[in-house]
């Protein structure tokens, strides 16, 4: 993997002193100051799109990482046609597939043993008709080496936002926590793309919305046997999603809200559900540890206003989706393109007004909110497979898709290009 570090030929800026009393204490350190057109707050892959296409339309843009790196497991795998074709408007659809990925034409599933087709993309009228499934880390790497073939792009890594800058109401910028000590970004727009977690959009005052979720998920590893293929989806008895990633498979097995408590006795029931579920893993199951089961409180949550005068929220950070159906990668790909194309021509020159944030925030808050209505209806399903014991029979818009191909394809339509696609400005 390529290494990422901070683009020093964008940002050499001299650091200047500092002096702060609290509280009667006087402290003085060395603060890196410097003025950018745009800062985005998270380098996953809403940030880094962001950066990217800005930079591509002559914004000076930096893009702020917590991490060192990209290196971390159990994140969104799935590439959907939308985002393909995207990386395919950009020029950039061959590179990412020359990276390591396998395809998924057909979301298929077998449900208390009887194979059936979920989604069918076969016909989507995008230049590529499959979910790819590539480690997140190869995919944002990708859009960070793209990003540096623009000079107004630059990339911090190991620099955390910590607090935001102001001038009486209005966000002028952010403040950073760098390998180097802090820094001080200040800049016309600032954009959260910091995830459902982000403490910068509660300091900025944006109240979130949402019930709680039915689902939790269990991430873990089993091992893959060569050219192995499995459903993307066991479930009857339980419900356990395999994705494939070279010799081993990301599994997610669904439980109910709060039933995993992460002791031996969870981690044995959990087991016995997956060796029930897929006998072919009952022999590679010893070989997990309780320490490499990772728990995700699913949460299905949006932002009641994305944005404040100088700030905006993208992706989880304005609408945190549950995995059913993978397609928070897209949604928050889609976000990026569509603040890009609104951004471009008003931030080369001047501050971009609410009412431009606010126009974002309702051409991408619809999608959101579909998708995640759809979630919700999805989870009444999830939650009966979530605790096995009694054999669940199949529901009927699951029989319906089997007999009904254009129903197949109307859902490859929704899960692998969303209710609004977007497209890159030319």
């Amino acid at each position: 993997m390529t290494e990422i570090a901070p683009i020093e030929r964008i940002e050499r800026i001299e650091g200047t002193e500092r002096t702060e009393r609290t509280e009667g204490t006087e402290r003085t350190d060395r603060t890196e100051r410097t003025e950018r057109d745009c800062v985005v707050v998270g380098g996953g892959p809403a940030g880094l799109m962001l950066g990217l296409l800005l930079a591509r339309g002559g914004v000076r843009v930096t893009v702020l990482e917590q991490h060192g790196d990209f290196l971390r497991d159990f994140r969104g795998d799935t590439i959907h046609p939308s985002t393909q074709e995207v990386l395919h408007e950009l020029g950039l659809l061959d590179r990412f597939l020359a990276r390591p990925h396998e395809d998924l034409p057909r979301v298929t599933m077998s449900f208390s043993g009887r194979s059936l087709v979920l989604a069918d993309f076969t016909r989507l009228p995008t230049e590529r008709t499959a979910i790819a499934f590539m480690p997140q880390w190869d995919f944002l790497d990708l859009l960070a080496e793209a990003g540096r073939e623009h000079a107004g792009f630059s990339l911090r890594v190991r620099t955390a936002g910590t607090a935001l800058l102001r001038d009486g109401a209005r966000i002028t910028g952010v403040v950073a926590e760098g390998p180097d000590g802090p820094v001080e970004i200040r800049a016309k727009l600032t954009v959260l793309a910091d995830g459902r977690d982000s403490e910068l959009r509660a300091a900025a005052g944006l109240r979130t919305l949402g019930a709680r979720s039915a689902i939790d998920v269990l991430w873990f590893r089993i091992p893959r046997a060569v050219n192995e293929q499995m459903p993307f989806l066991l479930a009857g008895d339980g419900a356990l999603l395999s994705i494939p990633r070279g010799d081993f498979y990301q599994c997610a097995h669904i439980v109910r809200k709060d039933a995993w408590h992460g002791d031996a006795a969870s981690f044995e029931a959990m087991r016995r559900r997956i060796a029930l579920l897929a006998p072919l893993f009952e022999q590679r199951m010893s070989a997990l540890r309780l320490d490499e089961v990772r728990v995700l409180h699913v949460r299905i949550e949006r932002l009641e206003r994305w944005y404040r005068d100088g700030l905006l929220a993208i992706g989880d950070a304005a609408h945190a989706m549950s995995p059913a159906g993978g397609v928070g990668i897209n949604l928050a790909i889609q976000d990026a393109v569509a603040t890009a194309n609104a951004l471009v021509p008003q931030l080369r020159h001047a501050r971009p007004s609410e009412a431009l944030l606010r126009e974002i925030q309702r051409r991408r808050e619809r999608p959101a909110r579909v998708t995640q209505a759809f979630q919700r209806r999805l989870e009444t399903v999830l939650v009966r497979l979530a605790e096995p014991g009694e054999r669940v029979p199949v529901p009927l818009p699951l029989r319906a898709l089997q007999h009904l191909p254009a129903l197949r394809h109307l859902m490859g339509r929704f899960i692998g290009l969303g209710l609004r696609p977007e497209h890159v400005a030319r």
